[in-house]
């Protein structure tokens, strides 16, 4: 289908930053065919009228668990292995295949109704999200969760079924697939050269839990006598493109081996701080030209997969830690945020981006909102007034998948008395108003 975003506001990158200007969008297709001039031949067969209206490149959720989003507030004001090990843990191993499902569904409305259209997932029921996915539209990039012991059954058990996922998921260019090491306290050394090799022989990419808390430093040292970074490290994780969520107990040794192995590290400030974990070195990391980019982690810990929230935090609580009103700018955290989330999931010449040639992965804001009146500096103001509920229609590989805040690929309310059935049925429907 053609479709074009007729005189349009539209973040356009300009060199190392980005800009706002108006134009028109062409989209032939899954891509963008042209911004600017009509190609020869277009054939306009949807018009979206840009008045009042903001197109940025959808923003990029680079780490979550969504099929969490049915536990959200079921586990607050908890310490990290508490709520970990004696909370979560427990509601996952009653966990059905279908429960899996209907929480993507649910992480996938609400991503997509705050302008995410590519997510990072670890998951732990396969052929659940990666079927959510399909039906909805989304982009997304999927890591069974791995935790084993050296070659344990159990080990060599889920790695199976992380290519049985990859390999069933062929017919969808919009699903790619990484290992998913879940943690060092979950994984031991052996086992982590297991999954680095085969990580290494399959030309898969690496997504990990590291150095999230106190507690995971305390014991890794212990056990390796290293930080969780070094033992990643000296197991091959980072022998191949690796996305390490959270690195926020690191040290400058941690950041120089990242930077070394040209490891993107994923900020989750609402989780981190919401488990009391603290803040990670986003502004050092930066320094050192790390590839940093933004995640929500899942509904559980986060309580809301909603990345502007998660942007807004990220621009602005390195400001109060450092003192520095200069601290991660808004144009900074845009891109963090987008096209650094595309680089760190290998997608930088698909998204992330509006450019000719790339997916056309859009959201569209309604400019006719409390939140971004008066339009001084929009990009500005998506990180620090946007909200998420700006956002009106959005589409994805040249599909719209929701317009007029309606989304078209999934049934919300089937979802909603989906996801209610089954805090009922697992005992978690507290009623505490």
């Amino acid at each position: 289908m053609g479709i074009v975003l007729k005189s349009i506001l539209a973040v356009l990158p300009e060199g190392e930053k980005d800009a706002v200007r108006e134009t028109d969008i062409y989209i032939e297709g899954s891509r963008i065919a042209a911004i600017g001039q009509k190609p020869e031949g277009f054939k306009e067969e949807k018009v979206i009228d840009g008045k009042d209206r903001l197109a940025i490149p959808g923003l990029i959720n680079c780490h979550t668990h969504s099929y969490m989003s049915f536990m959200r507030n079921v586990a607050d004001d908890l310490s990290f292995m508490d709520w970990l090990f004696g909370t979560i843990d427990p509601i996952e191993q009653k966990m059905t295949d279908e429960d899996t499902y209907w929480g993507a569904c649910l992480a996938i409305i609400e991503m997509m109704k705050s302008g995410t259209t590519c997510f990072n997932d670890m998951q732990m029921n396969i052929h659940q999200t990666t079927k959510a996915v399909k039906e909805s539209g989304m982009r997304a990039v999927i890591s069974r969760g791995l935790v084993g012991e050296g070659d344990n059954e159990a080990g060599q058990m889920r790695l199976c079924q992380a290519y049985e996922e990859r390999d069933a998921a062929k017919d969808c260019d919009r699903l790619t697939f990484m290992l998913g090491p879940h943690a060092p306290y979950t994984c031991d050394d052996a086992y982590m050269r297991i999954v680095s090799g085969e990580a290494k022989k399959n030309h898969m990419g690496i997504h990990v839990h590291l150095s999230e808390s106190e507690s995971e430093i305390q014991q890794i040292k212990e056990k390796y006598g290293c930080s969780p970074i070094e033992m990643a490290d000296k197991n091959g994780l980072f022998d191949v493109p690796a996305i390490a969520a959270h690195c926020v107990q690191i040290t400058e040794s941690d950041m120089d081996i990242l930077k070394a192995k040209n490891v993107s590290v994923v900020t989750n400030p609402a989780s981190n701080m919401k488990l009391g974990n603290g803040f990670a070195p986003v502004p050092e990391m930066l320094e050192k030209g790390i590839n940093v980019c933004l995640g929500t982690d899942g509904a559980a810990s986060n309580n809301s997969l909603n990345l502007f929230h998660e942007l807004s935090l990220l621009t602005l609580i390195h400001k109060g830690v450092k003192k520095t009103p200069q601290c991660v700018s808004a144009g900074e955290g845009f891109r963090i945020a987008t096209i650094n989330g595309a680089r760190a999931l290998g997608l930088e010449k698909e998204t992330g981006s509006l450019e000719a040639g790339k997916k056309a992965d859009i959201a569209i804001l309604n400019l006719n909102t409390p939140s971004l009146t008066p339009r001084n500096n929009l990009i500005a103001g998506l990180s620090y007034s946007a909200n998420g509920s700006e956002v009106e229609t959005v589409i994805i590989d040249g599909k719209v998948t929701m317009e007029n805040r309606k989304v078209l690929t999934l049934d919300e309310e089937l979802v909603y008395q989906k996801v209610n059935e089954i805090i009922v049925r697992m005992g978690l429907d507290k009623k505490e108003y």
